[in-house]
This record gives structure tokens, sequence and C-alpha cells, in this order.
């Protein structure tokens, strides 16, 4: 592979997508665990301190258990999900007695395990400093974190009227318990028991076995700050703990948690929460050359699952500090075999160039329906090979594809453009070209949920971007994720995704645009 004629869809990178793993000296072991949380039956009703520590001890307990199970499989770092330690749906007054106040460890050096004494009310640091140390690992964990503002002397501030700040908040302690980082989250996704810092941080820690890694939680991994940022001073190496209800077809949790990964040229390590009544599943361990995931489907126990993976190192300071310059070079990607069974890692990307899309007007017979509460301009496929173009407005996607043979069952496809803001549960701008499978034969149900299919389609799909931040996934029936053959993104923003010989029938095809610098219009 001629890696210098390869260009991806990224953020003008170090490393090129297709780049062979660096030499094993240069790679480590990362776990996250996906938790099947205890929750607080009654999150609204306050608790005393003592009772709230009852019930965050009983998912630190299996925690605990977790962590052991990683150091055995030789983890260095394991990842736990957002919430998972108190849970969730609390009001402000109500998720009093579980929080504590977080030092930041900028400031000040504590190790919690070995300086119990030193602060009040710090349980659950000194239960997570402890098993950092007795395991030997980097803990990342979310809880809930009380911090004073200033009301009184600064009555202009962003302070809360009761005079203090709660945040949701990211901790990350060494393999000997010491206190490293402290994140607070930027994007709330209506959390009432929590404040907005008043401006977005950009955390960063470094390890001795990969370098840096940079932390988001959750929603934040939509916006601008602080994950591109944290992207754009080149951490290539990012930590999310989530809590994300999975919504097909676009935003399915492995499906974008993928597509952020391979979009943005960065290894992802994502732990959600498994709660089936809230469609919560999805986790995974993601580089640009494998993906690592498990995602439960419909009849599965309800149960946690430990996923741990042999990962390159992506911080390229890291890289040229401690790795000899000569890589291994490899033609070919890897099968990452999952114990779930669902993710995939296809062939390695082509550096032949596609072919390129003709300038035709869109198809006559558009027609709009809502996907993900937008009014997405759809056009049907109506051929079983063909080229089809839709445009919202003056965005445009193109579509060339070969349908395959299947069984006896009709399935219906369309092509649809979005370009505009999203405005439901969250504000953000986007510009999305998007082959769905249709969940019935009217045209009305293009764009809603379907999780299987039985069409194998070929396929070369193409939009021209107005934004460099797009986002590429291929989900196939029952949520199998499928690793593009083809990414290429030319210099006037045209980008294109070709893959055929799938695995499974084609559930979703996308290519996510998202316009940062239009969210606040």
């Amino acid at each position: 592979m001629s890696l210098s004629v390869f260009v991806f869809v990224s953020f003008s990178l170090m490393w090129a997508v297709g780049q062979a793993e660096p030499i094993v000296d240069s790679s480590y072991v990362a776990a996250v665990y996906e938790h099947n949380l205890i929750l607080n039956p009654e999150p609204r009703v306050p608790l005393s301190r003592l009772a709230a520590l009852q019930h965050m001890q009983k998912n630190l307990d299996i925690y605990e258990e977790q962590a052991a199970r990683a150091a055995q499989q030789g983890a260095q770092i394991l990842v736990f999900p957002e919430d998972g330690i108190q849970g969730f749906n609390f009001s402000r007054s109500s998720i009093s007695g579980y929080l504590e106040t977080i030092p930041d460890p900028q400031h000040e050096s504590w190790n919690p395990c070995t300086e119990p004494s030193k602060y009040n009310n710090t349980e659950v640091l000194q239960r997570l400093s402890c098993m950092a140390r007795r395991h030997n690992l980097y803990v990342v964990a979310n809880m809930a974190d009380l911090q004073p503002c200033p009301l009184k002397s600064d009555p202009s501030s962003s302070c809360p009227p009761d005079g203090r700040w709660q945040f949701n908040t990211n901790v990350v302690f060494r393999s000997d318990g010491m206190l490293v980082a402290r994140y607070h989250k930027y994007n709330l996704y209506f959390e009432e028991a929590f404040d907005m810092p008043p401006k977005p941080e950009i955390v960063i820690f470094d390890t001795p076995f990969a370098g840096r890694f940079g932390l988001l939680i959750c929603f934040d991994i939509l916006f601008r700050e602080p994950t591109v940022t944290l992207v754009e001073k080149g951490v290539r190496q990012l930590i999310y703990p989530t809590a994300w209800m999975n919504q097909l077809p676009l935003l399915d949790t492995i499906q974008f948690q993928r597509a952020f990964s391979l979009g943005a040229n960065v290894t992802l390590l994502a732990a959600n929460i498994r709660n089936d009544r809230l469609i919560m599943t999805g986790s995974g361990i993601y580089t640009p050359f494998s993906a690592t995931c498990h995602h439960a489907q419909k009849g599965d126990p309800e149960e946690g699952r430990l996923l741990v993976a042999r990962v390159p190192v992506l911080d390229p300071l890291w890289l040229v500090q401690s790795v000899a310059t000569e890589v291994v070079r490899s033609e070919s990607a890897s099968l990452t075999a999952t114990d779930s069974g669902y993710c995939h890692q296809e062939s390695c990307f082509d550096s032949s160039s596609p072919e390129t899309a003709p300038s035709v007007p869109p198809s006559s017979a558009t027609f709009t329906s809502s996907m993900m509460y937008d009014p997405f301009t759809f056009v049907l496929l109506k051929e079983t090979e063909g080229e089809v173009n839709v445009c919202d407005g003056t965005f445009c996607c193109h579509l060339q594809y070969q349908c395959l043979p299947h069984g006896g069952s009709k399935e219906l496809y369309a092509l649809g453009a979005f370009a505009g803001t999203h405005i439901v549960n969250g504000r953000y701008a986007l510009q999305v070209c998007a082959l769905v499978r249709c969940a019935g034969l009217e045209v009305s149900s293009c764009g809603q949920e379907v999780k299987e299919a039985e069409s194998k389609i070929d396929f070369l799909l193409e939009g021209k971007f107005g934004t460099k931040y797009v986002y590429p996934s291929i989900l196939a029936s029952k949520l199998v994720l499928e690793q593009p053959e083809h990414l290429e993104s030319a210099a006037e923003g045209r980008v294109t995704m070709k893959h055929s010989n799938m695995t499974g029938g084609l559930v979703t095809a996308c290519l996510y645009g998202r316009m940062y610098h239009l969210d606040n219009d």
C-alpha cells in the first residue's frame, strides 16, 4: 500500500489511516467495562451520606471484581462508564449524599489510598484509588463532584444560587493510587443534578506506557468542546465514559463510537452502562485499525461485559520520545474478534482512487421523511443497481449501488440528505448523507429505527461537505459494524466512502458531517 497517496477524512493529524500498527513495544493493553448498574430505585428521595455510601459500595464491589479480571488479562488502563457508581435521574438536592469534593490534581498531589485522612467524605475516591493501587492499573471512573463557588465574593459569577457547583466528573488514578486527572462534563444531557462548568475544560493526562490521553463524557462527543479541541491539540487517545441511549438509524452507540474513531483518526476507549429499559448498551476499544466492541442483543442476559484488547500507541510525542523509528508495515489489517461476536474488522483501506461521481441533478422523485427528528430529503432505490442523487438545499449526496440477491423478503432502501440544525434533545448543526433500510414498504417508514436487514449492497456514497469533520459508519444487520473499504476526502470537501462484500444485510451507511461553526447560529 502506498501511504503517500492516501487521504483520510481527518483533522490533519500525524498518522494516516491504513498505516500499519507500530511494533509491539509501542502498544498497550486497554480495558473497558460495560456495567449493569445497580440503581437507586427512588433517586428523587434524598439519602443520608451513609445510605448513599451503602448504595455506591454495591457498584464499587463489582468494579473491584472487574479490575481484578482486567489486571489478570494484562490491562494497563481500565475505563468504567458514566454514572456507573451512583446512577442517574437525581434532582439537584437528592444527589447530595452521593457528592464528594474532588481536589484538582493540577494544583495538589494526593493519593487517597495512602492519605485517607487528608479530606473528609472521600470514601469513593479512596476506594477507587486503592483499586488502582491494588491491581497496578490506571483506573478511570465517573462520579459526582461538589465544588464551592464564589457566590458572595463574586455575585456576577455563574455560581448557582445555593453557592456550590455540582459536576458530572471523570477521575483518573495512576497505578500507584495517585489522583492524576479530574474532568467536569461540559455538554450536559438533561442532567438536573449537575451544573455546566463556567468554561470547557481540556484535560489531558500522561501515562508511562502510552503517553497522553484526553477525557470526555457521553454527550461531549457530539460537540467541538472539549472533544475536537483535544484532537486538534494532537491528543490521539481519548477516554469516553458514557451512559448513551441508543438511537438508530444514525446514533447507535457502537456506530458513532466507531465513526468518531475513524473520522478523527484516534483511539477511543468507550465504556457504557447496560440497562435494557433505557436502551443502553454498546462499549468498545476502537483504533483507526481495529474495533473490539460489544453490543447486547434482544434476549441477551442483562449483565456487565469486560472488553480487553492490545492497541497501538498513537500519541506522536510518546512515539518520538520512546520508540525506535522502525515500524512494521503490513499490507492487511487483522481480524479483531470480540467475545460478543458483533463487531468486525474488515479488510485494510484500499488506496486506489474511487470512481469519480458524475455531476448529475437530483433524482426527481424525492420525498421528505423524519429521521432522528430531522426532515431528511429522500430518494428511493428502485432498481437492483444504479445511481441516485438527492439534495437538501445546496447540499447534495450521490450514491452508486448494486444490491446483491437475498431471500424472498422485499426490502425498501432510500438515500437521504439533511443540512440544517438539529434541535431536539440538543442543538447542533449537521450535513448528513445516509443510505438506510426503511422499516416497511411505505415511504413514510424511511428513517425509522431498523435493526435487521437481508439485502447486501455494494456502494459508493459521496457528499460535498462544508466541513472537514465527517464521521463515517456502516452498520449491518443485528448491529454489526463493518469497516469501509475506502474512505477519501478531497480538498474541496468531497468525501467518499466505498464498500462491498458485506457480511450481513445493510442497515445504515452514513457520512455524518458536523458543522461545529454553525452551532450557535
